[in-house]
Parts: structure tokens; C-alpha cells; sequence
């Protein structure tokens, strides 16, 4: 088979656990707040929720109504990593279910993402299986050997994701991080959190949240 329809690429570096141990303790949304890349879509969204991944990316890019690449590749994958699925623009064939998921557990994948449809929803909640997707879909994929890329670059809901990216996934969606931002993202991320947890503790004693925030200021200076 030419490697122009299948390119494989080796799995890549893992994150240092200890810079993932710190970015499981972040939110997507409170990084939403300063950093602007690596988003996907809110059309991604959790299938089951009170999950939370951080972890080092894999990729896979799959044709439509193919998913014999993703059956191969679930053997080359393992613990550390979370698998990002790139269908190519289609967003019927749901080439992740039932039978994908017991094989991502067995081999203790961290979770994954669809950019694109799942199915068998109660299977993935059974196994307990922290996954992202566009929604689920009766209509399956098919082992058609028409090709694909495992570990190439990819597009997830309009983020540009590359292998080695860490990820955060949580009930508000899904963020790839560069390696390089890395750093930066996680200490503006802890400060913003730890003064969050402050304002926080200030409402519910009471304080007004325009007030702490400056927006009354703001409202009523204009109003002068």
C-alpha cells in the first residue's frame, strides 16, 4: 500500500506529567479568559459530563465513511495520551462507539475526541469513557481502506492541532495547547484561578459583582 494513503507517523513526546498534573486543575473556561488558540467549536461538547482530561495529544485524520485507520491505530496508542479524530469535514458517519471505546479503555487511552458524531452513548456511559464529540449519530462507518494520517496535523472544531499538543478537556469543551505556551498558560491560569476563588468567596458573603468587577463604575460614569 503506498504511503500516500496511509501515513504513519511515531507517537509523540509525552508532556511532563507534572505540567499536566497542574493543567487538570484548571478550568478551559477561566483560560478562556486570556488565551485565544487551540478552542474548538462549542459544537464539540462532552458525552459524559463531570469529566475532566489533561493530557498529551495523538492525532488521527479518517475519510468520511472509513474507519479502518482508527481500528488500527487503537493498538498503537496507551495511557498518556487522548486521541483527537479528525473526520474531514464530515459530521454524519459516527466512526467512534461501542466496540472503539472498550478498545480505548483496554489499551487505557486518557479519552478522546470526534470532530464529528459518536454513537452507542450508552456503551460509552457503561464504560465510563471521558469522550468529546458533535452529538451522536445511528449511521456507522465503515472498514473501506481508503486511507488516512495517524500523528499528522489536524483541524478539531476549528483549532489546528499537532501531535504533543496537551490538551484540557472538560464539561465546558476542549482546548490544544502548544507545548511552547504551555508554561505561560498555566501561570496566568493558576492566578487567575486562585483570584477567582477570592471574588468568589466575596459574593457569597454578600458583595456585588459590579462592584468588584468595575462594571458598575463603568455604567454609572457614563451615566454622569
Amino acid at each position: 500500500m503506498s504511503n500516500l494513503v496511509y501515513k504513519m507517523n511515531p507517537m509523540p513526546a509525552k508532556i511532563p506529567q507534572d505540567k499536566l498534573d497542574r493543567l487538570a486543575k484548571l478550568e478551559t473556561a477561566t483560560i478562556g479568559h486570556f488565551y485565544h488558540y487551540g478552542f474548538t467549536d462549542p459544537g464539540i461538547s462532552t458525552v459524559l459530563r463531570g469529566k475532566t482530561v489533561a493530557s498529551t495529544v495523538c492525532t488521527l485524520a479518517t475519510p468520511g465513511l472509513d474507519s479502518t485507520l482508527l481500528h488500527h491505530c487503537l493498538s498503537e496508542v496507551g495511557p498518556g495520551y487522548f486521541l483527537a479524530v479528525d473526520r474531514l469535514g464530515d459530521t454524519k458517519y459516527a466512526c467512534w462507539g461501542g466496540g472503539v471505546t472498550r478498545m480505548a479503555s483496554m489499551m487505557k487511552l486518557d479519552g478522546g475526541c470526534v470532530d464529528g458524531p459518536h454513537t452507542d452513548t450508552l456503551e460509552i456511559e457503561e464504560q465510563d469513557f471521558p469522550m468529546w464529540s458533535r452529538g451522536a449519530s445511528p449511521v456507522t462507518t465503515r472498514l473501506y481502506n481508503t486511507g488516512g494520517g495517524f500523528n499528522v496535523p489536524v483541524s478539531i472544531g476549528g483549532a489546528a492541532v499537532l501531535p504533543g499538543y496537551a490538551v484540557l478537556a472538560d464539561d465546558c469543551g476542549v482546548l490544544f495547547i502548544a507545548p511552547e505556551d504551555l508554561d505561560e498558560v498555566l501561570a496566568i491560569g493558576e492566578d487567575k484561578t486562585t483570584k477567582g476563588r477570592i471574588s468568589e468567596a466575596k459574593v457569597s458573603d454578600g458583595a456585588h459583582l459590579g462592584e468588584l468587577s468595575g462594571a458598575s463604575n463603568m455604567v454609572t460614569a457614563t451615566r454622569a
